[in-house]
């Protein structure tokens, strides 16, 4: 009965060993890890409900760089628009990061003191 069984357990072992050493490769080696495609940043986001959204994406590099809206949906991402960015945006980096906005923008003000805010802790 382990006369049948050892090959099977033997080429369990293999690819166990398998997996671990392309999970190993994938970590060290130079170039495994990243896309290869052209880089892409998140402009901005807007929800238009529980799970669809509209987003404008920059795609591309220097005078290459082309804006995108994207709708997208649980099964879906469709392109609403495409249009070449102008000469001025293209020098100029976006800033990713974008202001709290709602309850987290509110907590904040509370929380920190200031002018506006006289009964704020201290």
């Amino acid at each position: 009965m382990l006369q049948n069984a050892m090959p099977a357990l033997a080429l369990l072992a293999l690819m166990v060993g398998l997996a671990f050493a392309l999970k190993w490769a994938r970590h060290r080696l130079p170039g495994a890890v990243g896309h290869s495609g052209p880089a892409m940043q998140v402009l901005s986001s807007l929800s238009l409900g529980p799970q669809q959204r509209v987003v404008t994406v920059q795609v591309g590099q220097g005078a290459d760089r082309v804006c995108l809206v994207l709708g997208v949906s649980p099964g879906s991402v469709n392109a609403l628009h495409h249009m070449p960015l102008p000469a001025d945006l293209v020098d100029a980096t976006p800033n990713p990061v974008t202001p709290a906005t709602g309850f987290a923008a509110r907590l904040a003000q509370l929380t920190q003191p200031n002018k506006a805010n006289p009964h704020a802790p201290r």
